[in-house]
């Protein structure tokens, strides 16, 4: 069996998820938009229990999957979503010394991942999340 593609790739497919999240959000650098898109991971892994955060992860391209699973822990208390203007805030507060995320920055993580995941997977599984997951990730201009 030959290596699949998603691992041959992963260090490009990743590089291009960033470029797409960053221009998005209009960030100047791939650092600040690294930083961003680990917040705006790390918030809505904050939401779901460690059987959801395993299948979402399933559906995210390697790279972004290692990353969504980064320095979790199984027995962190799950928290319930709240209004987008209150997850802004939380996402601006990861790491917030080196944090440049817009008060847009969901929505630009949204439509970079719209572009670069299996759209069909990814709507399925939401439906398998919790009530608030789909507008979490929903795009500006479907």
């Amino acid at each position: 069996m030959t290596v699949p593609r998603e691992y041959t790739h992963a260090s490009e497919d990743f590089q291009a998820f960033l470029e797409d999240a960053g221009r998005a959000a209009m960030l100047a650098t791939s650092h600040q938009t690294y930083t961003m898109v680990d917040a705006v991971l790390q918030v809505f892994r904050r939401r779901l229990t460690p059987v959801q955060i395993l299948i979402f992860a399933a559906v995210l391209p390697p790279c972004l999957r290692a990353l969504f699973v980064e320095n979790w822990h199984p027995g962190d208390p799950v928290l319930p979503f709240a209004d987008r203007a209150s997850l802004t805030l939380e996402v601006q507060g990861v790491r917030s010394q080196h944090n440049f995320s817009p008060d847009d920055s969901i929505t630009a993580v949204a439509n970079a991942l719209h572009l670069n995941v299996d759209r069909d997977a990814f709507a399925d599984v939401l439906n398998k999340m919790p009530e608030g997951s789909a507008a979490y990730w929903a795009e500006s201009n479907p």
